[in-house]
């Protein structure tokens, strides 16, 4: 093989990255049951910011981005009534790409009773990218998920715009295997719909937060809605057994900060725990 085949090959493969996570209730204690990782993804060990109830986990990817020929996977496992939150040390940032694409998958599977926060910073996708997101999430009966997911096309604060590239989503939320949310959307560098109307009307971040219980009411969505985002677009819809909310704007910053005031105002009547941000996210 040649000197350029070798280099393709290598730049074809990337990191190949999985992280496996188990949590579970050990009599009033959230426990990480187990853990399994191969390449560069893995958690700090766990902490307790809560008390035993909750485990608070950080999941690293050591290179700092995401690569074309990256394939990055993670299955969680919450068992029955343990209470997992899940967030990352900074944002996410995937990388220029010519041919290959990058992957990330979440597949998080919540127990009965069972409770998962997955809260991570934002991810930015650079000009050029090849980016494919999915996440896979399965409820079981009385489960509780909360999640987000915060999207920066191309690096703003350079002036830099998502001329090239592309982006692909795919969300599945499902209830003992009844869907409540399915979505999929691509995102081509420099198309109309970037600065359509009816897509992304001119805005380089948007976001959309998910929330699943069977014990949401319209007092919850009334609180959501006072939340304001100033210059920016931000909405709540309640669904049943399914809140969304979703921004669209020009700051992840205040992005972030919607979406946490959302889930400060969701969390006690879905968990019966008052809400208390990762330390990591004061750093």
């Amino acid at each position: 093989m040649d000197g350029v085949a070798v280099l393709a090959e290598r730049l074809r493969s990337g990191w190949q990255a999985r992280l496996e996570l188990d949590f579970e209730r050990r009599q009033q204690t959230t426990v990480l049951a187990r853990r399994s990782h191969t390449g560069p993804l893995c958690i700090q060990r766990p902490l307790y910011p809560e008390g035993d109830r909750v485990c608070h986990a950080i999941v690293l990817h050591p290179p700092g981005g995401i690569a074309g020929g990256d394939e990055l996977e993670l299955e969680i496992n919450v068992g029955e009534r343990a209470h997992a939150l899940l967030t990352t040390p900074g944002a996410t940032k995937w990388y220029r790409s010519d041919a290959f694409p990058a992957r990330q998958t979440l597949a998080l599977n919540v127990g009965t009773g069972a409770v998962a926060e997955w809260l991570p910073q934002e991810s930015i996708v650079f000009d050029g990218a090849h980016a494919q997101m999915a996440n896979r999430i399965e409820l079981a009966h009385g489960a509780a998920f909360v999640g987000w997911d915060v999207l920066c096309l191309g690096r703003s604060a350079r002036g830099e715009t998502f001329g090239r590239g592309r982006l692909r989503l795919h969300t599945e939320l499902r209830r003992e295997g009844r869907p409540l949310w399915l979505e999929r959307a691509v995102i081509a560098g420099g198309s109309r719909v970037l600065n359509a109307a009816a897509g992304l009307a001119g805005h380089g971040v948007t976001g959309t937060l998910l929330a699943a219980s069977d014990v949401l009411n319209t007092a919850m969505l009334n609180a959501c809605r006072k939340i304001e985002a100033k210059g920016a677009g931000f909405g709540v819809t309640l669904l049943p057994g399914l809140m969304v909310a979703r921004y669209l704007g020009d700051s992840a910053e205040q992005a972030r900060e919607c979406f946490t005031q959302v889930w400060h105002a969701l969390r006690e009547p879905l968990t019966q725990t008052a809400p208390m941000a990762p330390r990591i996210w004061n750093t």
